[in-house]
């Protein structure tokens, strides 16, 4: 999958948007949730490749590690929370989009119960 069409997917989730909020750096990418701001992908360059940052749970970063060479601790994030995914590699296309969709719901903004949403 392109950067170009992963930042599409990302800006067509419910409720996000995408960015570019380092200045002088026109490489990274943040996808994020408008209302809170909370990241749930970051497209940069690892060692001149694409690679995204996505959050997911403490075992199944674990799993995706050792089930595809293109799975990494997260670059410069909590490596137990968060796993760097290279754009090509072994990853299945529909793996990503998964693993995207998972991040975006671990970063969704909580909600008090008894409190439904406008």
């Amino acid at each position: 999958m392109t950067r170009e069409a992963y930042l599409n997917y990302c800006a067509g989730l419910p409720g996000a948007v995408v960015d570019q909020p380092f200045p002088e750096d026109f490489q990274s990418w943040v996808a994020r949730h408008w209302d809170s701001r909370k990241w749930f992908a970051l497209v940069m360059k690892v060692d001149g490749r694409d690679a995204v940052n996505l959050k997911c749970s403490p075992m199944e970063a674990d799993l995706l590690r050792s089930a595809y060479t293109g799975v990494r601790p997260g670059y410069h994030m909590n490596k137990t929370h968060w796993n760097t995914v290279y754009l090509e590699s072994d990853v299945p296309e529909e793996e990503l989009l998964r693993m995207t969709e998972e991040s975006f719901r671990l970063t969704s903004p909580r909600r008090p119960k008894g409190n439904p949403r406008p």
